[in-house]
């Protein structure tokens, strides 16, 4: 993973008041509950007295009970209850959850913080960097989303995203109608920023083949429109098809090898209740069919997770899933 990123792990309604939620995501299993605020606290699934997961607890107040032993823990992490000893006991500070992780909401999105902690004890006023968001996206949209599990690494879910030349093929009868198999460029630009969360942007113009030659990315004219797709790292996506019809994709890490995926479609097209509705459920199957166009082959890529320097025998068209892994391991650390 990249390290000191802002994640999205999950959609707000995921968690819900009044019970905790186990999750695996980032390779490790977490806990995640709303205290009487309805803010969400986010730690290691363990209790440190006999592993057991805290999940399967329940909530007391603004603490999490151990289901095994009652001991309590609160946001920080904190035990706060040892039952055994007393109530009025004081429980040691060796009782103290491994990890409790920076979580923000945004946008229905729980994103949670991958990397170095602030050394502000209070998470929920520690300072980091903004949440990545995509600014065209008007969160007053209406939109309906598609979640999916994906036995494949992260970085393939999202490098399925930036690939403009598998459209044709996977999709042929869906969103790649019309045979148009050549690519011209594409042309993209990578905003490199120092806190990383670097925003990706691609123009492409597939086209019939009849006999021409591509244009090279540096052949393509200067951008007059808006991007068709945008990549926010660590792990959002943006499918941009207009003002008011909008694509949005979180690809949450689970494991190496597993990723949940969000698929979200905003639209401002259909404002009457009803035809709003119909749009949604249109919509709703529409995203279905086309992501499994796409799980299809991704998932038997491998290795499934990449990098830089794999082997694999690139192509024009595949500029900038080249950038993403050679940004991505800059930002990792490896180069």
């Amino acid at each position: 993973m990249i390290p000191n990123q802002w994640y999205v792990i999950l959609e707000s309604s995921e968690v819900k008041t009044g019970k905790p939620v186990g999750v695996t995501r980032m390779g490790e299993k977490l806990v995640l509950w709303r205290d009487s605020q309805g803010q969400v606290t986010c730690m290691a699934d363990l209790c440190p007295h006999r592993g057991v997961a805290l999940s399967i607890g329940k909530l007391i107040g603004d603490c999490v009970e151990c289901p095994f032993h009652g001991f309590q823990y609160d946001p920080s992490g904190r035990c706060t209850v040892i039952p055994a000893n007393g109530k009025n006991a004081t429980p040691p500070k060796v009782f103290q959850v491994k990890r409790v992780y920076p979580t923000r909401e945004a946008h229905g999105f729980i994103y949670l913080w991958w990397g170095e902690p602030s050394p502000d004890e209070d998470l929920r006023r520690a300072e980091y960097p903004p949440l990545p968001w995509f600014d065209s996206v008007d969160d007053t949209l209406p939109f309906v989303t598609v979640r999916d599990h994906w036995p494949t690494h992260y970085s393939r879910a999202i490098e399925n995203q930036l690939d403009v030349v598998h459209v044709p093929f996977v999709h042929h009868n869906t969103i790649g109608r019309g045979n148009q198999t050549l690519v011209n460029g594409p042309r993209w630009t990578l905003e490199e920023r120092e806190l990383g969360h670097d925003l990706m942007s691609i123009w492409y113009d597939n086209a019939v083949d009849t006999g021409q030659k591509p244009l090279k990315p540096s052949e393509m004219p200067a951008p007059d429109r808006r991007p068709l797709l945008q990549f926010y790292f660590p792990n959002i996506w943006h499918n941009w098809l207009g003002d008011r019809l909008h694509i949005v994709i979180a690809f949450a890490p689970i494991d190496d090898e597993n990723t949940q995926m969000y698929v979200r479609q905003y639209q401002g097209i259909a404002r009457v209740p009803v035809l709003r509705e119909l749009f949604n459920v249109v919509s709703y199957w529409g995203n279905i069919v086309i992501l499994n166009q796409d799980k299809r082959p991704v998932i038997t890529e491998r290795p499934k997770r990449t990098s830089l320097h794999m082997g694999e025998k690139m192509i024009p068209g595949d500029g900038p899933i080249v950038d993403y892994r050679r940004r991505r391991e800059e930002l990792i650390g490896k180069l």
